[in-house]
């Protein structure tokens, strides 16, 4: 039954398909009161572990930046997710879905991906109000170990 339960969870929990592993540090940035509760009960759970707030300041595994439209500016932000990652780690960049308040344009996001020196590894729907782009450190992609 195990190996069948670990395939369904991969299928239908969100934190498992977007790559978190047991034991990760994860940093989250742009905590809001419009953010996916279940999605980050998730990441928790497979990490086995809270997610670390904005204040955390030691190095994490990955990053989780909810992002908004009206945050600022996205390259920025990515710029600024990258310094708190360790090399090969990544930048789970969650925007709000079209039509959504704070709707932010898929070219948006690759434009300042690129500019922020990232490669964007996989999309993936979250939540019913939320998209997933799995960004990485052009390190993080030719050290797949």
């Amino acid at each position: 039954m195990s190996a069948t339960a670990d395939h369904a969870e991969e299928r239908t929990n969100p934190a498992a398909r977007l790559g978190f592993q047991p034991g990760q540090v994860v940093q989250e940035i742009g905590y809001d009161d419009d953010v996916d509760q279940e999605l980050r009960e998730a990441i928790e759970g497979v990490i086995e572990g809270d997610l670390m707030d904005e204040d955390y300041d030691d190095v994490a595994d990955a990053v989780v930046l909810w992002f908004r439209d009206d945050d600022g500016d996205l390259t920025d932000a990515l710029v600024d997710a990258t310094t708190y990652i360790e090399e090969g780690g990544a930048i789970l960049l969650l925007t709000p879905k079209t039509g959504r308040d704070g709707y932010v344009e898929p070219s948006d996001i690759s434009e300042a991906a690129t500019t922020a020196g990232l490669t964007a590894a996989k999309s993936v729907s979250v939540g019913k109000d939320w998209s997933g782009s799995r960004l990485a450190t052009p390190k993080a992609a030719k050290a797949k170990r």
